[in-house]
């Protein structure tokens, strides 16, 4: 559904732009920083669009690839950190373990009984 509005919004945006450049069709003087020139305003107009277009989706690129390079380098962080916690697990259960016989061994298994309850 999010899609589809994404969709619609564009597709509106783009008629309200093509009906605003067609009405203004007379030639306007551009002033660049090097000199001047005529133009129609409909190709000023859609060049502006266009341009702007053009530096939000290299702004969302840049952004985007950040954010992919943060998520990898988190997502390599987790598995290094669940490595380690499993490694720490299992030596807490080995210590237990040889605890528990220890504790079997020497008759004290009245210790391990308490200390389960």
């Amino acid at each position: 559904m999010r899609g589809q509005t994404y969709i619609l919004v564009s597709v509106l945006f783009a008629v309200i732009i093509a009906i605003f450049a067609v009405i203004n069709v007379e030639a306007v003087e551009v002033n660049y920083l090097f000199g001047t020139g005529e133009a129609p305003l409909i190709l000023v107009i859609l060049f502006s669009v266009l341009m702007g277009a053009f530096v939000t989706a290299a702004v969302g690129l840049v952004r985007l690839i950040r954010l992919q390079k943060e998520i990898k380098a988190l997502q390599q962080e987790n598995e290094k950190l669940k490595a380690s916690h499993s490694q720490e697990t299992s030596h807490k259960n080995h210590s237990a373990e040889n605890s528990n016989l220890e504790a079997k061994e020497e008759g004290h298994t009245e210790d391990l009984e308490r200390e389960t309850k």
